[in-house]
């Protein structure tokens, strides 16, 4: 299969795969990496050329509090209380009537009651594994930006990275 058949037509590939090229430039922060590639683009290299690559991936899940009945209830009065307030909404676009206001309302706090229930119900089964709310993240320990070979040695040049 050729180069032409396994790509869109804008110069990305249809299917994900690993850039090939020559690493110019090593960074611990992806702020740092794009900051790089920034760098390049002002020197008006052809990043079309560049890539960003996250290195060693790690899951950092970072705690954010702990969760109580109160917390529950109030996390799943909310959530429920947009998407009661989305079918209302929808509702009321198929079918508007003179009550358009009320029956947003109702649906908004019928929503708001189902959520807190259920999650107060989740919470309950789960009450003794898991007492705290995280956040989960997948980050690399380093990025490495790196281009074609032909291009290497201009964008080290420009980076500093001799």
């Amino acid at each position: 299969m050729s180069d032409r058949s396994s790509s869109t037509g804008r110069g990305l590939p249809r299917f994900p795969s690993i850039p090939r090229g020559e690493v110019v430039a090593t960074f611990d922060s992806y702020d740092d990496a794009q900051k790089a590639v920034d760098t390049l683009s002002k020197a008006e290299f052809p990043v079309k050329e560049v890539s960003i690559i996250g290195n060693d991936l790690v899951s950092v899940e970072r705690v954010t509090g702990t969760l109580s009945y109160g917390r529950a209830a109030g996390t799943g009065a909310l959530s429920g209380l947009w998407i009661g307030l989305f079918f209302g909404l929808l509702l009321t676009l198929l079918s508007p009537s003179a009550s358009t206001l009320l029956f947003i309302g109702a649906a908004a706090l019928i929503g708001a009651g189902f959520g807190m229930f259920f999650n107060i119900a989740v919470y309950s089964l789960n009450r003794r594994r898991r007492d705290f709310t995280s956040v989960m993240q997948v980050v690399a320990t380093s990025y490495s930006v790196l281009t074609t070979g032909e291009l290497a040695n201009r964008a080290r040049n420009l980076l500093g990275q001799d």
